[in-house]
């Protein structure tokens, strides 16, 4: 029952969002009394915050899948970026009611929420800083490439698209391909 209180409770976040979603409709999503919620969690931000926890789990699972793959594939640093890209589209996409929540509804959530999954969301963006960074000293962007606003920027576009994208348009590959050359064409030496 847990498991399906934070689906629904997932879902609806991102479709309604995190501040118009009530305990009532969740409990009606599920089938019970909004009152029974509170045997499983203790209030509507613990519920949030387990989500958001859920939603970094995917996108560090995702990372590391990436730097698997592309060390096993021996890919060139532009080949580097797009796995870790795709990886990225693909957590947001396909586990889209955990992952999403990241981009609607974190900045509307009550501070202690975000208190919480700082540490987390800090470790991912660290993880992304060090492989542009990595990327840089290898000499394949530019030198004079800010790294911090670049990341920023590709985050951006990445996260921005669960707003307007769906993947029946063209797929993520397509996609991903698209991102990957518009960032290289603007960021390579």
């Amino acid at each position: 029952m847990r498991g399906r209180i934070l689906d629904e409770s997932a879902a609806l976040f991102l479709r309604r969002g995190y501040n118009a979603t009530s305990l009532r409709e969740i409990a009606d999503a599920v089938g019970m009394k909004a009152g029974s919620l509170y045997y499983h969690f203790a209030s509507k931000e613990d519920l949030l915050v387990e989500i958001l926890e859920r939603g970094m789990e995917v996108m560090q699972t995702a990372f590391d899948t990436a730097c698997d793959q592309a060390a096993a594939a021996d890919l060139e640093p532009r080949g580097r970026l797009r796995a870790h890209v795709r990886a990225h589209l693909s957590a947001l996409f396909e586990y889209g009611p955990y992952t999403a929540n990241h981009v609607t509804a974190f900045h509307t959530a009550p501070d202690t929420v975000r208190e919480q999954i700082v540490p987390a969301r800090d470790a991912y963006e660290a993880r992304w800083t060090e492989l542009l960074g990595e990327l840089q000293r290898d000499r394949a962007l530019r030198a004079d490439l800010d790294i911090g606003l670049a990341r920023l920027i590709l985050f951006g576009a990445m996260n921005a698209s669960v707003e307007w994208f769906h993947p029946e348009r063209g797929g993520l590959d397509a996609f991903t391909d698209t991102i990957t050359d518009l960032f290289w064409s603007g960021a390579a030496r």
